[in-house]
């Protein structure tokens, strides 16, 4: 689910009332379901782009070894990570803006069984992640870096996050002929691009959850609540407008490794990942 920009707690507010609102019912899960069709993944249950196609692509590009550390940043409700720390046997790490997101937790013993410690959610911002440098061996940001309240910011968060050798795979949307304008904030991130993949079928997706919205907006106002509903219906007629011309990616970020004369001394000034299962489990994240 897109969103305006506007202040962290506002933003918060919105995604709170959002998931507070799903949860009670499965009317949204119903309509994404009815956009997507056979690529909509049930499990995950994503509020977000988030299809077959991508989950497939983001396995093959995070390239992860079992074990390592995964950053789902803007995790929302959770799905995204906890599938691909199942499929690819690592740990966990999510974080949201938004504190209804917490209901993340409770989804951990469906994909991970008895290893629930695999996995935590926390409330952080893609502004201030809480994370140490290095800690990270693969992130995944979907649809959350355009909500970001500065995104060059929030892009070097996330690199910094990241150890050497390490991927980010971001979804990002631009308009179609344009070019793009990321290529200095994957600089200043001290980030190197791998790959670039397109997403042809993206903006149709979204033409089509746009207008279930719309002729499905009795039901939404009565099963989500009136302000639910407007803040959907309002984001449905800003922006169909604007999909024919969207140009939608996955792009594959890498920080590079060292020399290897250098990764000796690396090593030892690493600091220490926090470790997934030590200590209480808090939550939050903004849904995708």
């Amino acid at each position: 689910m897109n969103a305006p920009a506007s202040s962290s707690a506002g933003r918060s507010a919105l995604y709170d009332g959002f998931h507070s609102a799903r949860a009670r019912t499965d009317l949204t899960a119903r309509l994404y379901a009815a956009a997507m069709g056979e690529d909509y993944p049930a499990e995950v249950a994503a509020s977000s782009s988030c299809d077959w196609p991508l989950l497939g692509l983001m396995t093959a590009r995070l390239r992860m070894r079992p074990g390592q550390l995964l950053v789902d940043a803007g995790c929302g409700a959770g799905g995204i990570g906890l599938w691909l720390a199942r499929a690819l046997s690592v740990r966990l790490d999510g974080f949201d803006l938004s504190p209804a997101a917490a209901l993340a937790t409770g989804r951990r013993a469906h994909f991970l069984g008895a290893a629930t410690d695999r996995a935590v959610f926390r409330v952080a911002q893609l502004e201030n992640t809480g994370l140490p440098d290095g800690c990270a061996h693969g992130i995944v940001c979907v649809d959350a870096l355009g909500r970001a309240d500065d995104r060059t910011v929030a892009l070097r968060q996330l690199g910094r996050t990241l150890a050497p050798g390490g991927r980010l795979v971001v979804t990002r949307a631009l308009r179609r002929g344009a070019e793009p304008t990321w290529h200095e904030q994957v600089a200043a991130a001290g980030l190197t691009q791998e790959h670039v993949d397109e997403r042809p079928g993206e903006p149709s997706m979204w033409e089509r959850l746009y207008r279930l919205w719309i002729s499905h907006a009795d039901d939404l106002r009565h099963e989500l609540g009136e302000d639910q509903a407007q803040g959907m219906l309002r984001e449905a007629h800003r922006m169909l407008p604007t999909l024919n011309g969207r140009r939608a990616v996955l792009m594959t970020l890498r920080r590079s490794a060292p020399a290897p004369e250098a990764r000796g001394a690396a090593a030892r000034m690493t600091r220490p990942c926090p470790t997934v299962g030590d200590g209480p489990v808090t939550t939050g994240r903004t849904p995708q």
